[in-house]
């Protein structure tokens, strides 16, 4: 592969006491989200706090700001809007807090018809979630997060090593809650699209670390009599442009996403981008590092 940085000497491992403690932060902040989430203090999509998702079709062009000053006069302020020019469609979303009365989807119909008589238009799709079914949806999606990182641990276990697997759940742990953090920061949508990102990306950093640890289990072998400080460094310098080239290439993919994907998508873009960006920092400042953490740590058991 193309070598972008040639043969580096980077110190990796005498770095991780200043980047534990940036990761503290990040994956405290995740938590402190967590738990606002859970409680509902967050801003949560319709399929968290429950609601209901309209899709309109019309027969010709519809201003988006024409169709928002609709909902406003008929007491729907804060509905979501996203529209596909090309095919003339409108999808409304509004969360359960917002809808004052019962009937939306006639009150919308009734609405759209009154203001634009001459542009006929069909329902193609209206869906309804109460608070139950969001309160649901949520405990799924934790679950979901939860078993796949058991899985982590599982497969990592058997390919290397049971230190390794920890090593990689922890970092795999640490990038979702990072993301989840800075979603809560930016007040961002909490919706089922970003625990998709979240797994999306969680496979992601795991292939990153995979990377790493195959070049450091190698060295591990074969470099028995050096510091396993020194192996880690070195393996983590070895790979870097291998790492970096992965982490560009699909970075500038979910940024084209980003910009010219819609916004149906534009918020799983932007948490795969935070993704990668943090997955490939983790893989090489805390998953690798974390080896010889937990090696110090299991010498302290034995002398105990």
């Amino acid at each position: 592969m193309f070598e972008i940085f040639g043969k580096t000497q980077i110190d990796f491992v005498g770095k991780r006491y200043f980047f534990f403690t940036l990761s503290t932060l990040l994956v405290a902040l995740g938590l402190f989200s967590l738990v606002q989430i859970s409680r509902g203090k967050a801003n949560l999509g319709i399929d968290f706090a429950g609601g209901a998702a309209i899709q309109l079709k019309f027969n010709q062009p519809i201003h988006i700001d024409a169709a928002r000053k609709v909902l406003d006069d008929s007491g729907l302020k804060n509905a979501e809007l996203q529209q596909v020019v090309q095919d003339n469609r409108l999808l409304i979303r509004i969360k359960k807090q917002d809808i004052v009365q019962q009937n939306v989807r006639e009150r919308i119909q009734e609405a759209f018809s009154k203001s634009f008589p001459d542009n006929q238009f069909v329902v193609e799709s209206s869906t309804e979630i109460g608070p139950t079914v969001g309160q649901k949806l949520q405990k799924d999606a934790l679950v979901a997060v939860l078993i796949s990182m058991f899985c982590i641990i599982v497969y990592i276990a058997f390919r290397f090593e049971f230190r390794f697997g920890i090593a990689a759940t922890v970092a795999t742990f640490h990038d979702v809650f990072a993301v989840l953090g800075i979603f809560f920061v930016l007040n961002k949508e909490i919706n089922l699209l970003l625990v998709t990102a979240l797994l999306t990306l969680a496979g992601y950093s795991l292939t990153d670390t995979v990377v790493v640890f195959d070049r450091i289990r190698e060295n591990l072998k074969s470099r028995r009599k050096e510091s396993l400080e020194q192996v880690i460094n070195d393996s983590i310098n070895q790979v870097l442009s291998r790492t970096f080239n992965t982490s560009v290439t699909v970075f500038l993919a979910v940024l084209a996403i980003y910009f010219f994907g819609g916004e149906v998508i534009h918020d799983f873009a932007l948490a795969m981008i935070l993704g990668v960006i943090i997955g490939t920092y983790s893989s090489w400042f805390v998953a690798s590092p974390l080896l010889l953490l937990w090696r110090k740590s299991v010498s302290v058991l034995k002398r105990a």
